[in-house]
C-alpha cells in the first residue's frame, strides 16, 4: 500500500511540475521540446510504478478443488507478498473471497507440497486471519509469516479448505507459490 501511495505521489508530482512548467512557458519557442521531455518523464514515472509494484505483488492464479461443487464462499483471487516469497523474510497470502452468509467462526486447513509430495499442513482459526463475524459480501483473508531460511527455492502447491463452525467445507481452493533464495538468518514456526 505504501508502495503504490509513493508511486502515486510521484506521478502527481511530476504532472504538477508539467502543468506549472506549461503555464510558465506557454508562448515560448521551446513549448514543444520542453512539453515532450515532461511528458517522457511522466510516461516513465508511471512506467516505473507498474514495473515496481508488479514485482512486489502479483495475482496469482486460483481454481476450486473440485470445479463441479457450489461452494457457499467464492474466491476472486490471491495475492502473494513478495512474489516470488524470500526465505527468512515475513511473506503476506492475501485471499479475497464473497460469502452470501454471515461466517462466525471457522478454520482454514492448509496443505502444502512441494514436486508432488505432500510436505507441511497446518491450521488457523479463521478469526485469526479475518475479522469475525464475516458479514455478507466481500471479505478479505490475510496470513502472513516467515518462512525458515532452509526452506529449499522452487515451485510450491497450496490447498485451502475453509471450514465453518461445524466443520462443513465452505470453499477448497488451489494455487502455486514460488519460492526464491533468501536470508538464514531468521527462522519461524511453519
Amino acid at each position: 500500500m505504501y508502495v503504490l501511495s509513493l508511486c502515486l505521489f510521484l506521478v502527481s508530482f511530476v504532472f504538477s511540475n508539467h502543468h506549472l512548467k506549461l503555464l510558465k512557458k506557454k508562448n515560448s519557442s521551446s513549448f514543444c521540446s520542453e512539453n515532450l521531455s515532461i511528458m517522457s518523464r511522466f510516461a516513465l514515472a508511471i512506467l516505473f510504478c507498474l514495473l515496481f509494484v508488479s514485482t512486489i505483488v502479483r495475482a496469482t492464479d486460483v481454481s476450486y478443488c473440485d470445479n463441479n461443487e457450489e461452494y457457499q464462499v467464492k474466491v476472486h483471487g490471491v495475492d502473494i507478498s513478495p512474489d516470488p516469497i524470500v526465505t527468512g523474510q515475513p511473506a503476506t497470502f492475501s485471499i479475497s473471497a464473497n460469502t452470501d452468509n454471515v461466517i462466525s467462526r471457522g478454520k482454514l486447513v492448509i496443505e502444502v507440497s512441494y514436486f508432488g509430495w505432500h510436505i507441511h499442513s497446518e491450521t488457523h482459526d479463521l478469526c485469526d486471519e479475518t475479522s469475525c463475524p464475516v458479514a455478507v459480501g466481500d471479505f478479505l483473508v490475510a496470513h502472513s509469516q516467515v518462512l525458515p531460511g532452509y526452506t529449499p527455492p522452487g515451485k510450491y502447491s497450496l490447498t485451502m479448505k475453509m471450514l465453518d463452525g461445524h466443520k462443513k467445507e465452505l470453499t477448497c481452493i488451489k494455487f502455486s507459490f514460488k519460492i526464491g533464495l533468501g536470508s538464514s538468518s531468521s527462522v519461524a514456526d511453519m
